[in-house]
């Protein structure tokens, strides 16, 4: 695990600066603390910061092969690397280390571009083919790890996260104004997009390759939903696969050199993984859970987790967070997420890597699950749709009246399929949207609007369902979800906030093995009448208490509609104020005044779309008002 960022001057005979590595390690120096090597080749040149998790002694990178030609640096890990490491050695391949690492320069020295169809893992590497003057990026499956790239036209920099390649004298910091109406609508950047203008995320399962010819960026991996379509097997068949690919996929990602434990929410996907891990393990799992003050009893998470605690006998850990931890750190939790992203857990994530790094270097997670299995109240909603179109027309009208009128933070979710819309990409913006259309129109000013695009978030939707192969629209849902929404909110998250305390986090729920199975279920296993995630439910059972078994979805019940009332209210004010809004150009003031207003006053609750706003604000200070290399570099230190 560790951060990695490189230059390639593919159009020019320039030798790459060590300085300027240098300057981009030390930005992303949280990702890997333990260690940090530099590879350059002329006009080429690479780094990377490490975190040490496998081969603490040997791991240290850029590695090359046996006579230098081949060169990896390498952010993740390999689950399989040691049986792949075993078939290499068949091959006549020499090894010089036990890290998962190596087993990568060898693999492409083998397969070439095609290495990564044999990985099993998370992962961001870059391989450098001195012979072919070649540079090949990689990025896993799923969109685990992050990796970022701008085209300059004269060179090629990259890196795991924005704020390295910012380090670059070519880059610059300007906002992409398609990206922000993006963010706006569905609460986070779709990939290929950033908030930065020019800089470009390598979506979930491409590759990019760089020569003197420029670059070309290639989809190798794309989820298949064909085979749910076919004959459905007994559900007892379906359980005992899902229980079988659960145990290996949490078994696999044991594999460490470190300590390590769980976060545990008390929802039934991370207490399945916390279970799983206290069967495969001899010593108490350490978990850590979050919890909010001002929180009441009724929707804490933490009786629940204490609960899966205490059955398993974990070493548990808890961590509570406050309103001033709000004002004293939303600064560091944008300057480390890159780019925006309106979630509120964002915090939550934050403290709780806080609370975990000191006890363990990794931690096991439980995402993913709700994306593969409908976990999701809205998709309820998009199962129910289709039933909803055949109504006569003057019952959806009359729906739609009804739901219409009622306040949009306050529509029962699962009845929101009243309220779609025919076009499929159309429901998909308006489902769980940040503002919706009707509420962004009136937030943007005049001229941000003209400088928009005409086509909106519906394209990346449009786009993206114009790809998949599923035909039932429970699975197309899931298959847009796990393309953007947890890659690019609950992936990238979770990435960048728990390595904001150099704490690796693990997904043992997105084994890609494990995905294509979810994906290949008849949507029934998935959601059965009105119980979503019913074929993990039902293997879980064997494992937890009927409590978590049986209790509703929840998130993190960040207070955030009480404190912006109260204790954080001027932080609030601050970064919204009218003078701030009319300066920035982006939004109506008024109706901005409005929002805060309703909100303080009770009449509604805004908390969502001001945290969005507010979180877009902090991205502006931080990256943009003063974006010199000076600024960032002072903010390394004040964002840890």
């Amino acid at each position: 695990m560790c951060g990695i960022c490189g230059v390639y001057e593919h159009h020019t005979s320039s030798q790459v600066d060590r300085d300027v590595l240098s300057d981009m390690l030390g930005i992303i120096r949280h990702r890997g603390p333990d260690d940090e090597g530099i590879h350059i080749d002329g006009n080429v040149g690479f780094g990377m910061r490490r975190l040490s998790i496998i081969d603490l002694a040997g791991g240290h990178q850029p590695l090359s092969n046996e006579d230098g030609k081949i060169t990896v640096v390498f952010n993740g890990e390999i689950y399989n690397y040691k049986e792949l490491r075993a078939d290499l050695k068949q091959r006549g391949h020499q090894f010089r280390t036990n890290s998962d690492t190596e087993v990568i320069v060898h693999l492409y020295e083998e397969k070439g571009d095609e290495c990564v169809q044999h990985l099993r893992g998370m992962f961001g590497f870059a391989v450098w083919d001195s012979r072919r003057r070649r540079l090949f990026i990689a990025r896993d499956r799923l969109g685990i790890k992050p990796l970022y790239y701008r085209n300059n036209g004269h060179n090629l920099i990259f890196g795991s996260e924005i704020k390295a390649i910012l380090q670059h004298p070519d880059s610059e910091a300007s906002l992409d104004p398609e990206a922000l109406g993006n963010y706006l609508s569905l609460k986070y950047v779709p990939a290929p997009q950033t908030m930065f203008s020019g800089i470009h995320a390598l979506p979930p399962g491409h590759t990019l390759t760089c020569d003197s010819k420029g670059i070309t960026v290639r989809p190798y991996w794309r989820l298949s939903y064909r085979s749910a379509g076919e004959a459905p097997r007994a559900e007892g068949e379906y359980a005992e696969q899902l229980e079988s690919l659960l145990t290996d996929a949490v078994r696999s990602h044991l594999v460490s050199d470190v300590s390590f434990g769980a976060f545990l929410s008390g929802g039934l996907d991370s207490s399945t993984v916390v279970a799983l891990m206290a069967q495969n393990l001899s010593a108490p799992v350490r978990t850590f859970s979050v919890g909010f003050e001002g929180t009441g009893a009724d929707c804490s998470e933490l009786p629940y987790a204490r609960l899966v605690a205490k059955r398993y006998g974990t070493d548990h850990h808890e961590v509570i967070v406050r309103p001033h931890d709000l004002i004293e750190k939303s600064e560091a939790v944008i300057w480390h997420l890159d780019q925006p992203i309106a979630d509120n857990a964002c915090l939550a994530t934050h403290m709780l890597s806080a609370l975990a790094s000191r006890h363990v270097k990794m931690v096991l997670t439980g995402e993913g699950a709700d994306e593969l299995f409908g976990g999701y109240a809205r998709y309820s909603g998009e199962r129910l749709s289709p039933w909803f179109r055949r109504l006569p027309g003057p019952v959806r009208q009359l729906t739609l009246r009804a739901a219409g009128r009622l306040p949009q933070l306050r529509r029962p979710k699962v009845a929101l399929f009243a309220l779609c819309q025919t076009a499929e990409e159309a429901r998909y913006v308006n489902w769980f949207p940040l503002f919706n259309s009707d509420l962004k129109s009136r937030l943007l000013s005049d001229s941000f609007t003209q400088s928009l695009p005409g086509n909106g978030p519906e394209a990346v939707f449009r786009n993206h369902l114009a790809q998949s192969d599923a035909t039932d629209p429970l699975n197309r849902m899931l298959d847009v979800d796990t393309r953007l929404w947890l890659a690019d909110d609950l992936l990238a998250r979770g990435d960048k906030l728990c390595m904001s305390n150099s704490l690796e986090a693990r997904v043992p729920l997105l084994d890609h093995h494990l995905v294509e199975f979810a994906a290949s279920l008849p949507p029934a296993m998935k959601i059965n009448g009105l119980t979503r995630k019913y074929l993990l439910r039902k293997v879980a059972r064997k494992l937890l208490p009927p409590q978590i078994i049986q209790r509703p979805k929840q998130g993190f019940p960040m207070p955030f509609a009480t404190w912006f009332r109260s204790d954080a209210r001027p932080f609030v004010r601050d970064l919204l104020s009218s003078e701030t809004v009319r300066k920035r150009g982006l939004y109506n003031p008024g109706f901005v005044e409005r929002l805060l207003t309703q909100h303080e006053s009770g009449v509604a609750d805004h908390s969502p779309l001001i945290w969005g706003l507010m979180s877009v604000e902090l991205w502006q200070r931080i990256y943009l008002d003063t974006a010199t290399r000076s600024r960032l570099q002072y903010s390394t230190s004040a964002a840890q």
